[in-house]
């Protein structure tokens, strides 16, 4: 939890393959983004979570997303995953992600999805896709859950990062805004640090007290 807070901002990367996931974590680590969340959707998520345990280690925060099974939740957690992220809420993958011993955040977007997580233990709400509600929904959900640690997800942009933070969020994830398949796809790395650079600044300026 203390690293998911400092990295902040944590990257949603759906590569199309593992050596365009590899330059893309290589670019957005070059950017100033340590928080790395490799999706199941990327081809042989495992494989390049090993890899880059094996390049960063401690340096990044690294997670897997997209679980969706508990056999995912293992191979992730045995590649050297220290958190696990699921679209949605469901007891038998949440039990299998506690039971890895790895940080444990799940997607929810009503109430009652918060009340399940909470109550099966997840770690982090994940509010996906927070494009739906804005800012103004996550702090409608901290009213009666303000104990609850949330992450929005889908929606984060560089331009409203700030209004997500100042509505109660411990940290966001970035997809499409930040590393996006297709600046992937082509190769544009470039792309990929200048983002990262751009979500840095601006919370970098949240943190010193000026708007982003």
């Amino acid at each position: 939890m203390a690293a998911l807070e400092t990295a902040a901002v944590i990257a949603v990367v759906r590569a199309p393959d593992r050596d365009s996931a590899l330059h893309g974590v290589a670019a957005l680590v070059a950017g100033g983004v340590t928080g790395i969340e490799i999706t199941y959707s990327t081809p042989d998520a495992p494989g390049v979570i090993a890899e880059l345990d094996r390049r960063y280690g401690d340096e990044i925060c690294l997670g897997a997303g997209t679980v969706r099974s508990g056999e995912e939740a293992r191979r992730a957690a045995a590649a050297g995953a220290r958190f696990l992220v699921a679209p949605g809420t469901t007891p038998t993958v949440v039990a299998a992600m506690r039971d890895t011993g790895c940080t444990v955040m799940s997607g929810a977007l009503t109430p009652s999805e918060v009340m399940l997580a909470v109550e099966l233990g997840v770690d982090v709400l994940k509010v996906f896709p927070a494009s739906l509600g804005g800012p103004g929904y996550l702090r409608s959900l901290r009213a009666p859950f303000p104990d609850v640690p949330f992450m929005p997800t889908g929606g984060v942009n560089p331009e409203n990062l700030h209004e997500w933070f100042a509505a109660g969020a411990v940290a966001v994830g970035a997809g499409s805004e930040l590393c996006s398949a297709a600046d992937l796809r082509r190769g544009d790395f470039g792309a990929v640090e200048t983002n990262a650079r751009r979500f840095i600044a601006a919370r970098a300026a949240l943190t010193s007290g000026r708007s982003a």
